[in-house]
């Protein structure tokens, strides 16, 4: 990635973003412009799309002006599918998220992410109230107002919030079904990873876990988290010595047998929760992407409901 980052100076405070990165970044006024359009600039941490706000003295400003080696100003190779929404209502609406997008915006990425496309379908901010990893797919609900928003946030916060994973590891000796108890903290010789163990002190996480299929060249396993923290279920089944199929960053090989993983292969199958206004059970359920539904094929398997 390549970008251009720079703090305000006093000649520059008050005067307008756009204005500032023309001569910043030796760009006509046009191409600046569209860089904040498409969500490529950032003041103070935050996405910013006003080219006319005024800055402030000892702001940050980033600008991302290459990603993977594209321009965020290319265009698009191809048209992103449609949204697939799983159920709407005044209050909430759940949306099966692909693999590959973002749950929200980040300095990183400039694409859309799943909050930005949510948005888009209701014309206004959604409530983002849990985040999938950008390679898992499935599930994700948002709420439609701040009340709703809230209420969603307090089930998965205290716990209320049943969710069901299916994943794809390796063909490891896993007892039957288990439960894993292992606290989780950043592993400080691997940036971006988590590791579970003991041996720190970590924040406590649990899952519960099924063998749904064992075979000679994967497992299927169905994952049940009953905390909420970053990357558990990776580090989980890393720590039993079975990373999931396709995750580069915990171990997780690129193919099983004649199967290749392109991503890594953690599907959230199912969500139940509580209606943020009638309190009335809901349940929403994202059928397998085709990736992980090739494992299931070859296992002569339908997902469990």
């Amino acid at each position: 990635m390549k970008r251009r980052t720079f703090r305000v100076e006093t000649a520059q405070v008050g005067r307008p973003l756009g204005e500032v990165l023309a001569e910043v970044l030796a760009l006509p006024g046009e191409e600046v412009a569209r860089l904040v359009d498409v969500g490529a600039v950032y003041v103070g941490g935050r996405r910013s799309r006003d080219a006319r706000a005024r800055l402030d003295a000892q702001q940050v400003v980033t600008v991302v002006l290459e990603e993977g080696g594209v321009s965020p100003l290319a265009p698009a190779a191809a048209p992103v599918a449609a949204l697939r929404v799983l159920f709407e209502d005044a209050a909430v609406i759940a949306v099966d998220k692909p693999a590959g997008m973002t749950a929200q915006p980040t300095e990183g990425r400039v694409g859309d992410s799943l909050v930005d496309r949510v948005g888009t379908h209701l014309g206004r901010p959604a409530g983002l109230v849990h985040r999938l990893d950008r390679e898992t797919s499935g599930v994700t609900v948002f709420g439609k107002s701040p009340e709703a928003t809230a209420a969603l946030a307090g089930e998965f916060r205290e716990g209320r919030a049943h969710k069901r994973y299916l994943a794809a590891v390796g063909p490891v000796a896993l007892p039957p079904s288990g439960t894993i108890d292992l606290p989780l903290s950043r592993d400080p010789s691997r940036p971006g990873r988590w590791r579970a163990t003991r041996a720190a002190n970590g924040i406590p996480a649990l899952t519960l876990f099924r063998v749904v299929y064992a075979g000679p060249d994967f497992h299927l396993v169905e994952l049940l988290p009953q905390t909420g923290r970053t990357h558990q279920l990776r580090a989980h089944l890393t720590a039993l010595g079975a990373p999931i199929l396709g995750d580069t960053r915990y171990g997780g090989a690129p193919r099983a047998g004649s199967l290749a993983a392109p991503r890594c292969l953690l599907h959230a199958q199912a969500l139940e929760i509580a209606h943020p206004r009638s309190g009335s059970p809901l349940r929403f359920e994202a059928p397998l992407p085709e990736d992980l539904a090739l494992y299931f094929t070859a296992a002569g398997l339908v997902a469990p409901v």
